[in-house]
């Protein structure tokens, strides 16, 4: 994905989808849970965050503002995924 398709408006319905119940939502192409993904499931407890000063790339700053009000999250969610792939590579 370029930086010119996140700045096109999302054609999706909000306000319909909004309004469906976990009744009207079609789940039928999810394949159930079975014991491969519990065999591979790890629980995640979240950790207490502390405050940072970090100098970011303006560029990186501006797409995670745009995903919304959480954009710490956002760069949180993906530093965490970055550290996990390293830490299986190397270990």
């Amino acid at each position: 994905m370029n930086a010119s398709n996140m700045n096109k408006p999302s054609q999706t319905d909000w306000e319909r989808i909004d309004k469906l119940t976990d009744e009207e939502i079609d789940t039928s192409d999810i394949p159930p849970l079975d014991d491969w993904f519990f065999a591979k499931a790890r629980l995640r407890m979240p950790q207490p965050r502390i405050s940072v000063t970090v100098q970011v790339d303006a560029d990186l700053l501006e797409w995670s503002k745009a995903q919304g009000e959480e954009f710490e999250s956002v760069i949180n969610a993906a530093l965490r995924h970055y550290v996990e792939r390293h830490k299986e590579q190397h270990s």
